[in-house]
């Protein structure tokens, strides 16, 4: 049962920090969220009024407290489990709607600052879509490349680029008949995964008109053109890539049952990454008109959406924290303390960790270019924190890793 909470003036609700599943509702006073700006170091504060949610994205993610909670005034707010406010969501159209588009502003507000500190801005959408299909095809990724070319052309067909792109695109088109004819695209036993791992959700015959497939490196969509249809993953795997300053960065795989574009539905907004298709995929496609019927009619997907964007938030913002960092080997640490926090050890006592990624990667999330990153990551090899291999490199002690990191950002404590 949902419980009132009263809380006198001044009083603590909750710590930044804390670990709380709780969600609350304002019901009479006013309630102050404090926390630290990640990029200024500077405060931030934010004041809830009656009838607001606080809460909720820390209680959604199973994340620590972003934010302190204080009781201005004397203050009634009503403290919900997860459960308790899932049903009460799932009953308020506008409820859901408000509180998807409030997410999906904030997960756009910080991917633009992540882009401000990487000085990844483009001029406009057509230069940086024509980027993106450039990116491809240097990686010889001309499948993909061919794809962004022609929809280039066909959205910007007064290009003064247009000849130039048309010639590219030629290029590209015989480049990826010749790959293929060498089957350079082979399927691999995961791109074939059955639809039975999708949300049973989707599984009714109902939902079969919005299905479309795709071949592999097909391009599903391009960052930086309009969206207006988001997309749920049947089966087979999506890969999410990030043209930064000119080159492709890979950045997650998706899997069935998982949601992708929505971002564009809610704040009209240009696409934000390029999904490719890994082998054979079969999605689900909703248009701008019917997603809000969907969503509404279906708040089971709102829940899963809004559990999306918890979590997208929370990841963007430990990424834009490590770029924030000046100290080059402390940003390279944090990398490491981020990878861990992601893939956390089975024996909590095993302070060795191993994990599964390059040079390159590192390079990408601490937002430094190859030459920079390879120099730290050597002083940190002679000072034996890390051991780099091909494929992996190891952190011989992952707590004293952490010193390290806390040393230098925190000198003075």
């Amino acid at each position: 049962m949902p419980k009132a909470m009263q809380y006198t003036k001044g009083s603590i609700i909750y710590f930044e920090g804390d670990h709380d599943d709780r969600i609350f509702i304002m019901q009479s006073g006013s309630v102050l969220l404090t926390s630290t700006d990640i990029e200024s170091g500077q405060p931030v504060a934010e004041q809830v009024k009656s009838g607001e949610f606080f809460g909720v994205k820390s209680a959604f993610g199973h994340f620590s407290r972003e934010e302190t909670a204080t009781a201005l005034v004397p203050t009634v707010a009503v403290a919900l489990t997860v459960q308790e406010f899932e049903i009460l969501f799932s009953n308020n159209k506008q409820l859901i709607m408000k509180m998807l588009r409030v997410f999906s502003n904030q997960l756009r507000q910080i991917h633009r600052k992540t882009e401000s500190i990487l000085n990844n801005i483009t001029e406009d959408q057509q230069t940086g879509m024509l980027a993106v299909a450039n990116a491809f095809y240097e990686d010889e990724e001309y499948r993909s490349a061919c794809d962004i070319y022609l929809k280039f052309l066909t959205r910007y067909p007064n290009s003064p680029n247009k000849e130039d792109v048309a010639k590219r695109y030629a290029d590209a088109k015989v480049r990826n008949e010749r790959a293929a004819a060498q089957n350079k695209y082979k399927e691999s036993a995961e791109s074939t995964e059955s639809e039975e791992t999708s949300l049973k959700l989707f599984s009714l015959p109902a939902f079969e008109r919005f299905a479309k497939e795709y071949e592999p490196g097909e391009v599903i969509i391009t960052e930086h053109e309009p969206g207006d249809s988001f997309y749920l993953v049947q089966s087979g795997r999506v890969q999410l890539v990030k043209c930064v300053n000119g080159t492709s960065k890979n950045l997650d795989i998706l899997k069935p049952g998982e949601f992708f574009g929505e971002m564009a539905i809610l704040d009209n907004s240009p696409r934000s990454a390029t999904c490719v298709a890994v082998g054979n995929v079969k999605c689900l496609e909703f248009n701008k008109e019917n997603f809000e019927l969907l969503i509404t009619g279906n708040p089971q997907i709102a829940l899963v959406l809004l559990k999306l964007f918890c979590k997208r938030i929370y990841d963007q913002k430990r990424r834009f924290r490590i770029l924030c960092i000046k100290d080059l080997q402390a940003r390279l640490a944090d990398v490491f303390l981020m990878l861990d926090e992601m893939t956390p050890a089975l024996n909590p006592n095993d302070k060795q960790r191993r994990f599964n990624v390059s040079m390159s990667d590192i390079a990408h999330w601490a937002g430094l270019t190859a030459e920079v990153t390879r120099d730290e990551i050597n002083k940190l090899v002679e000072k034996r924190k890390i051991e780099v291999f091909d494929g992996f490199i190891i952190v011989t002690n992952i707590a004293d890793l952490k010193r390290m990191f806390d040393t230098r950002v925190n000198p003075n404590h």
